[in-house]
């Protein structure tokens, strides 16, 4: 057996022994998993406190729910693995087109089957073409110079004075990160920012400012628009849901709200910054390669780019839905010959299946009505409005520090829905269902203590600049204010305009 194991872990995870090791360890880690799961499905459900008389597909569903959520956490497979393996095991067992042995109601007991294109139509959700469509944007940006063009252009007002850069590369990171994939901003201004850290003294403090200005600006940037990062994208789903809250938020809306949390919350964070960290060096010199290519196709680039940034601000005014905008750039990119089908392949698909696959479980619990259930056995009713918004909140900037901050949206916000529909007396005086689930977002945005929180995080670790105790300070202080600032201003705004 152990041979069978060792044989596995090398075809796997390759010969390189420290390789084989880590995947003989994610071998056992996911055969673990497996077993919690196989037990879930099989264990009464009054053992784990839910009534007896549970419906097949519900138990079902709840074991499926603990296998996804092991798998995220542990991840001894990628994330975007986890999403399609429970999507195909929720087709084949509490689907109408799974195997006959799993519809069989011999008993009356097995509850509701989930129409199957319900599920699948969730890898071709209005959110995921908005990300998709955020994505080729990016690539058509970065082919022909316009992010490297603006980023020139917007760094250069700051001036020289060490403190004002910092503040640029904190703003001009978290802008990019609105439209852009914070990794893809990162990346772009890591590679602008390394010669520069290289450049300033080793004793001084200043260049740990610098290179945590990156997944700052990257994180909390991502805040401002619903396509800045899968969370908020997850959030809008369930908070303009047809059957659940049906609040019917838009693009434009979410910006005008959110932006300024964001602006708020970059300031704040280059406060900290220079509070914690002083520059030694007081005046830092920039010199940034690349630029705009000349050609029509850059012409085409900044309209497209232009004309798609309005449509999304309007879309209450134009009555374009989002995802439906999203879809122009490419058309227009893909006509033009600005992207190929080999740019195709390079988007980020494993973000769009992890995205996926979350709704998809989350179709689950629903249409079984196995979220329901769980909401109606938690006494939410006992409890003050203010406890779940802050408890939720908490457990999601906890879980999101330790693991993928969408894999966390993906377990809570389907649950959260259906708490927000039965408590939405309750949650008025704090602002409402959009409290509850935007503060999930905000909370898992400014999850960021340790260099796996978040692939900013990583890619600023390892410039070799920032220790992991530097990180995990700045990252709980600004989570703490962070918190207490958004969810203060969410109750706000949910008094005065929502």
């Amino acid at each position: 057996m152990s041979k069978l194991i060792k044989r596995l872990g090398k075809h796997f995870y390759g010969a390189n022994p420290q390789e084989r090791r880590k995947g003989i360890r994610n071998l056992f880690a996911f055969l673990f998993c497996s077993l919690i799961f196989i037990a879930f499905w099989f264990i009464p459900p009054n053992v784990y406190g839910l009534p007896s008389d549970l419906p097949i597909t519900q138990q079902r569903v709840i074991a499926l729910f603990i296998f996804a959520a092991l798998l995220w956490i542990a991840e001894p497979v990628p994330a975007w693995v986890t999403s399609i393996t429970v999507l195909v095991l929720l087709l084949l067992t509490v689907s109408d087109s799974g195997f006959t042995i799993f519809r069989a109601d011999s008993e009356g007991s097995l509850g509701t089957l989930i129409n199957h294109q319900t599920l699948i139509h969730t890898f071709a959700d209005p959110i995921i073409m908005l990300f998709m469509g955020g994505f080729v944007l990016a690539m058509a940006a970065s082919h022909v110079g316009l992010d490297v063009a603006i980023a020139r252009l917007l760094l250069k007002p700051f001036g020289t004075k060490s403190e004002y850069v910092l503040l640029a590369f904190i703003f001009i990171t978290g802008l990019f990160s609105m439209f852009i994939s914070n990794t893809a901003t990162a990346a772009l201004m890591i590679t602008i920012l390394t010669p520069v850290l290289k450049t300033l003294p080793e004793d001084g403090k200043g260049r740990i400012a610098l290179a945590l200005a990156i997944p700052i600006g990257a994180n909390i940037g991502g805040i401002g628009t619903p396509i800045g990062t899968p969370p908020n994208a997850i959030a809008l789903k369930y908070l303009n849901d047809p059957a659940g809250l049906n609040l019917n938020i838009g693009f434009g809306e979410w910006v005008a709200y959110m932006m300024p949390l964001t602006f708020i919350l970059l300031f704040v964070s280059w406060l900290l910054l220079k509070w914690l960290f002083p520059f030694k060096q007081k005046r830092i010199h920039l010199v940034i390669k690349g630029g705009l290519k000349k050609g029509w196709r850059t012409q085409v680039v900044e309209i497209t780019f232009l004309l798609t940034v309005l449509l999304w601000m309007f879309d209450k005014l134009t009555g374009i839905q989002a995802g439906v905008v999203a879809l122009i750039p490419i058309a227009v990119f893909s006509l033009l010959g600005v992207i190929t089908k080999d740019d195709l392949g390079k988007i980020n698909w494993s973000v769009l299946w992890m995205v996926a696959g979350g709704f998809a479980l989350g179709e689950g619990m629903k249409e079984t009505g196995l979220a329901q259930t769980i909401v109606s056995s938690i006494p939410f009713h006992a409890w003050p409005a203010f406890v779940v918004i802050v408890a939720s909140g908490l457990v999601c900037w906890l879980l999101s520090t330790f693991i993928s901050n969408t894999a966390t949206a993906a377990l809570l916000m389907p649950i959260l829905a259906v708490v927000g529909v039965g408590m939405t007396d309750l949650l008025l005086p704090f602002g409402g269902e959009k409290t509850l689930l935007i503060g999930i977002a905000l909370s898992a945005s400014l999850a960021m203590m340790l260099p796996v929180s978040t692939p900013p995080n990583a890619i600023a670790h390892s410039t070799g600049f920032i220790a992991v105790r530097d990180m995990e300070r700045f990252g709980l202080l600004t989570g703490i204010i962070g918190l207490t600032l958004g969810y203060g201003a969410l109750i706000l705004f949910g008094r005065l305009l929502w």
